[in-house]
């Protein structure tokens, strides 16, 4: 018997086991590796496995219904383990970087291109992590990718997780990744940082530390056919063997005044005659803000303006904070604001402590209403 017959019989037991054990998703991930690794020496075969993985049942077809799991629950509370969103959608479009629109359209442009890959013995991205603080669009993203890809969205809930029992926790983790593993979805493993600490952090238990290996080995088996997305807003806690094992990693940074211009854009876009000049002057007030913070920020003024009456520009003056602003930075607000008509020279003077004189001095040096910035199918707040 040749080493590639030998190779080949033993491929086709462990798909035999694979599939008498039910566990749809890893019966596609074998066929997958079979059609790869005999591409050479059975070519024929390889090219019939690429064939059945393009005709597979679709996750709306009867066939697939047939297979999908029972939504896990948590053993001792009964609490669901999963948040499911079956059509993701968005609140309005979000605002990424150029850095993170480019890994988010890689994501999607090669599920787009799943069989030209397969044909050459590769497969598409798997698994993603996003880094980066709070409030700047990391869950959006997942959300934006799942929309694109046209697939329900799983969000795991590390609080219900997280056993009371902590020995019972590497069996929740196990139960939410076999299940999203049974479906054509996008899984978000949300607050990663939670439960995949450092394993020489003498801070946590032994248990809390076998749950990062559990971890290691789901991300390991994680199908081809699926999509798996991390979140963390404390990458510096993370195991190094964490990143290792994800095929892409993606940093959110903290919006810069063009992101936040096209977000105040949208956001106000409707509700006063001059949000282009607002989203101008608060392009520079609100730098180091969050786009969460300045969604905040924003619709608590707009609920304001609607309780108290007034315009809504009265209440967008209380959202300009000099005070934390340089003095370059303070001098540039002080112009938008009097030369882009949302206020009067003096009202400028008052607000910014900036003399009229300096404002009269030059144009403004905010941003122009007519930069529009990047809009998007990019982004988030």
């Amino acid at each position: 018997m040749t080493t590639t017959t030998s190779k080949l019989e033993k491929d086709i037991i462990n798909l035999a086991r694979i599939a008498l054990s039910g566990r749809t998703q890893d019966v596609m991930q074998m066929v997958h590796r079979m059609a790869k690794n005999h591409r050479d020496n059975a070519p024929d075969l390889s090219n019939g496995l690429v064939e059945l993985m393009r005709e597979a049942p679709t996750r709306a077809s009867p066939l697939r219904r047939q297979t999908e799991a029972v939504l896990p629950v948590d053993v001792d509370t009964r609490f669901a383990l999963l948040r499911i969103e079956e059509t993701p959608a968005l609140d309005h479009e979000p605002i990424f970087s150029a850095e993170v629109d480019e890994g988010l359209s890689r994501i999607v442009d090669e599920r787009a291109h799943a069989q030209a890959l397969l044909k050459v013995g590769l497969e598409p991205t798997r698994s993603a992590i996003f880094t980066g603080p709070p409030g700047v669009g990391k869950t959006m993203a997942a959300r934006w990718v799942a929309r694109a890809l046209k697939r329900p969205l799983l969000i795991l809930d590390l609080a219900a997780v997280m056993s009371s029992y902590l020995g019972r926790t590497g069996t929740n983790l196990r139960h939410v990744l076999d299940y999203a593993k049974s479906m054509d979805c996008v899984l978000l493993l949300d607050e990663l940082d939670a439960i995949a600490k450092r394993r020489d952090d003498r801070g946590e238990i032994g248990e809390l530390k076998r749950l990062v290996t559990v971890l290691i080995q789901q991300i390991d088996d994680w199908p081809a056919t699926g999509l798996l997305l991390a979140a963390t807003n404390h990458s510096e806690l993370l195991d190094p063997a964490i990143w290792r094992r994800f095929d892409l990693s993606i940093e959110f940074p903290m919006p810069d005044a063009r992101g936040i211009f096209s977000f105040a854009q949208a956001a106000l876009a409707g509700h006063t005659e001059k949000s282009d000049q607002w989203a101008a002057a608060l392009s520079g007030a609100l730098l180091g803000k969050s786009f969460s913070d300045i969604d905040r920020d924003l619709t608590s003024a707009r609920r304001t303006a609607t309780i108290r009456g007034g315009e809504l520009t009265d209440y967008l003056t209380n959202l300009v904070r000099p005070d934390t602003l340089g003095k370059p930075e303070r001098i540039a607000l002080a112009r938008t604001l009097a030369n882009e008509g949302l206020m009067s020279q003096r009202a400028a003077q008052q607000l910014t402590g900036v003399a009229r004189e300096t404002i009269r001095g030059g144009g403004t040096s905010m941003l122009k209403p007519t930069s529009r910035g990047k809009r998007a199918r990019n982004g988030e707040a």
